[in-house]
């Protein structure tokens, strides 16, 4: 065989260079496969419609419109006496999962944040806050140097609440609407001092 023949032998066909493509495109695009989904950084305020379940726009409208209610209305608080305050679990009695310690805490940061208000341990942390008095109530720290049992101070207000839904659905629409209700108590006389309600809507469309 002679050299001419040879390099028209290994000279790739038509078909030879389209497969090669075909081959370097299916190479690409598993390659491209393999490095998974895109994540980047989006506004924490955007409001946010994936579905009509509970979600973080309607956590920070709730929060934000309890907290500027009971800035303006709640005499307590509106006064200026720099109430000591604690918040009870909101109780969730809707149909679906709601960190409602969530609202509670976005509350609490913007409350604390006007200056008018300070907060007491609540009920979920009373067990961390008990544990650390009993730690340095012991041979290991210095007694002018530690915190002592028997100082802590009490709220004199606790904010209770529920948060409830309502779900109507058909074939084409999704109706959901949600409640929030918080009320201020002065815990010495049990008198209601503040309560509020506020309210969302979701509708979807199929």
């Amino acid at each position: 065989m002679t050299n001419t023949q040879r390099s028209q032998r290994m000279k790739p066909t038509p078909i030879s260079r389209r497969a090669l493509v075909i081959a370097a495109v299916a190479s690409i695009a598993l390659v491209a496969g393999c490095a998974g989904p895109k994540t980047r950084y989006g506004d924490a305020g955007k409001v946010e419609t994936v579905t009509n379940t509970f979600g973080s726009t309607d956590l920070q409208m709730l929060s934000e419109q309890m907290s500027q209610s009971m800035l303006t209305e709640a005499p307590a608080i509106a006064g200026g006496n720099l109430p000591i305050v604690t918040i009870q679990e909101v109780k969730n009695k809707t149909s679906e999962y709601i960190d409602t310690r969530a609202i509670t805490n976005r509350m609490r940061a913007t409350l604390q944040k006007s200056r008018r208000v300070r907060f007491a341990v609540d009920e979920a942390d009373m067990k961390k806050q008990t544990g650390e008095l009993q730690r340095q109530d012991s041979e290991y720290y210095k007694k002018e140097k530690s915190a002592q049992m028997g100082e802590m101070i009490g709220a004199g207000f606790r904010i209770t609440g529920e948060i409830t839904s309502i779900v109507k659905e058909t074939k084409k629409v999704k109706d959901v609407y949600y409640q929030l209700f918080l009320s201020l108590t002065n815990i010495q006389t049990g008198i209601e001092e503040w309560s509020d309600t506020k309210e969302i809507r979701k509708t979807t469309e199929r």
